[in-house]
């Protein structure tokens, strides 16, 4: 049985997120949902407004933002769109605001940016702040919530599946290369919040090829002793302070030079 069929087994792979380029970090991890819901009651109108995807949607380009144009053999092209200038609303759902912004002016926000806003009074939205917080987390603090999906890389789909992953109630976290793509300072915070899954009594099981992880590691289980078919067979077994005084591994040699500067 495959570790992802377990119930207590969280497993966040490279596997491409599915959706859209109508789809965005604010659809994807739930975050618009609580963010619609406080524009409606702010100003007395239905959330479905709320939604390029629903009744908010600019009719012109039915809420994608810009025009798809066919040209059969060769590749098609995009223009933005002349009604909505790539707003994907109707100019009457901008009227609305909530914390003095309309709904575009928020999907363009950093999740850093958002997170402040929706932690404040004037627009105080906890289950938008909690998914935020989250994404701040796994280093994403710089994606803009209303990014469509197929531009993010690889590593970013994976820490935007593990942000969102991290509501649910398993005991074991399984990640593969959870670091690719990320700078230095995101890979501190990224295993700051391994640690915290760990202290919060979770198991965390990470497949990785990055130095840092591998120092801050409680046990390392080293697969060689060479990559591809000269590899699979365990080589080393044990902490990383014992990894690094054995050596005897390719895993272990580079380990030292990375822990001895």
């Amino acid at each position: 049985m495959a570790l992802s069929n377990l119930p207590e087994v969280v497993a966040v792979d490279q596997t491409p997120i599915k959706g859209s380029r109508r789809s965005n970090p604010a659809t994807y991890t739930g975050m618009l949902e609580p963010i619609r819901k406080a524009f409606a009651k702010a100003n007395g109108v239905k959330p479905a407004l709320f939604s390029a995807n629903s009744e908010g949607a600019c009719p012109n380009c039915n809420g994608a933002g810009v025009i798809y144009t066919d040209l059969a053999m060769m590749a098609g092209v995009s223009t933005v769109c002349e009604i909505c200038e790539g707003k994907r609303f109707q100019a009457s759902v901008l009227e609305y605001t909530f914390g003095g912004k309309d709904i575009t002016e928020v999907l363009t926000m950093s999740v850093s940016e958002a997170a402040e806003f929706f932690a404040g009074e004037v627009a105080h939205v906890p289950g938008a702040e909690v998914v935020l917080n989250r994404l701040t987390d796994v280093g994403l603090g710089y994606l803009i919530l209303g990014q469509p999906l197929p531009t993010l890389s690889g590593g970013e789909r994976q820490r935007l599946k593990l942000a969102t992953q991290m509501a649910d109630k398993g005991e074991i976290y399984v990640l593969d290369e959870p670091t690719t793509g990320l700078h230095l300072a995101d890979v501190d915070q990224l295993l700051g919040l391994l640690d915290r899954l760990v202290d919060s009594g979770k198991s965390v099981i990470v497949i990785a090829h990055h130095q840092a992880v591998m120092a801050h590691a409680d046990w390392i289980i080293d697969i060689g002793p060479g990559a591809g078919h000269d590899g699979g067979r365990i080589v080393f077994e044990g902490t990383p302070v014992d990894l690094v005084a054995d050596a005897s591994t390719l895993t272990g040699e580079y380990l030292a030079k990375y822990v001895r500067g």
